[in-house]
């Protein structure tokens, strides 16, 4: 679904017409923070884009299969928020709603603006739709989903850009966390007037952050290399009940054919993270599969630190489990 939306330009004192806008986009540039977080699902659903309620004040889907949970029923919207009013407002991203996000972070050393600027510089980044502001400063941009194209969900995290695509979803305005002991909200920030063009994700990926290339695996029994793009997708559909089994089988394969652990995490954490697993136990059941499987022996457990080896020892399963594929 696609719609016209106007914006006023108070320098000429004329209303200019925007080129057409998706679903998502559209909402977002009518909601703003006087709006209660259940009147903005419900304009949301009422638009056709399926949303789902997250923890007050934070990222985490409350409800029992995440984002798969979501929905444009008016009704099952009304009693989620009637039961938590101050729940977060989450919306799947990809073909679910029509929309993929490029999300820019700042953590650490690592500043995804910097990313973002040489993303821009090299052509690869196309034009938006909207961008907003996360309360963390990041940024996430919005584009036209591909029709019939599915683009899965990455992270690029040593650029400090993630994309969110089928399998994934973000937290829309006008949504609030608490950061260092304050309420903020995502709120709009910037609105391309021209028009916006889709993302090719892969390309994106491939200039941040190039796969690595997995060596044929040892002949000691391993099957072939595996599909790591696959891996992800069943990582980040994975339930609760089933979610660190399916990640720690998913390292191993990894592990078994050779990738470092710092790749491992890069091509499985946002898979997982999607999923509704958390970045230390992410971590830690990717260490733990590799301290399992072995194939980096001495020279992994070398490079952790002694609280990361005592932690991968914490985690590994007394009886690790025989597993076949996946």
């Amino acid at each position: 679904m696609r719609s016209q939306a106007a914006a006023h330009d108070e320098r000429i004192g004329i209303v200019v017409m925007m080129p057409d806008r998706g679903a998502v986009s559209s909402v977002l540039l009518h909601v703003d923070p006087s709006w209660s977080l259940s009147a903005a699902a419900r304009e949301f659903a009422r638009s056709g884009v399926p949303v789902f309620p997250c923890a007050p004040n934070g990222k985490r889907p409350i409800t029992a299969q995440g984002f798969h949970d979501a929905t444009t029923d008016l009704r099952q919207i009304e009693a989620w928020w009637d039961q938590i009013p101050n729940a977060n407002i989450g919306l799947p991203t990809g073909a679910a709603s029509g929309a993929v996000v490029v999300d820019v972070d700042v953590h650490g050393p690592v500043n995804g603006y910097e990313a973002l600027e040489r993303s821009r510089r090299a052509g690869v980044l196309g034009a938006w739709e909207l961008t907003t502001r996360s309360p963390s400063g990041g940024t996430h941009l919005f584009y036209p989903a591909t029709p019939g194209t599915e683009q899965r969900s990455w992270q690029a995290a040593r650029a400090g850009i993630d994309f969110r695509g089928d399998g994934g979803y973000i937290v829309v305005p006008p949504s609030r966390r608490v950061i260092d002991g304050q309420q903020r909200r995502y709120g709009l920030d910037q609105v391309n007037t021209g028009p916006a063009t889709g993302l090719d994700a892969r390309r994106l990926r491939d200039f941040l952050d190039p796969r690595p290339v997995i060596p044929p695996p040892e002949s000691r029994g391993v099957g072939r290399s595996p599909d790591v793009s696959e891996l992800a997708a069943r990582v980040a559909s994975l339930r609760e009940g089933e979610r660190n089994l399916g990640l720690f089988k998913a390292a191993c394969r990894l592990a078994e054919n050779g990738t470092p652990p710092a790749d491992a995490l890069a091509e499985l954490g946002a898979a997982a993270g999607q999923a509704g697993l958390g970045q230390r136990e992410i971590t830690r059941t990717v260490r733990s599969a590799y301290d399992n499987v072995g194939r980096f022996g001495p020279r992994y457990r070398a490079s952790m630190s002694p609280q990361q080896s005592t932690d991968a020892a914490e985690h590994r399963p007394s009886h690790p489990p025989v597993y076949r594929g996946m």
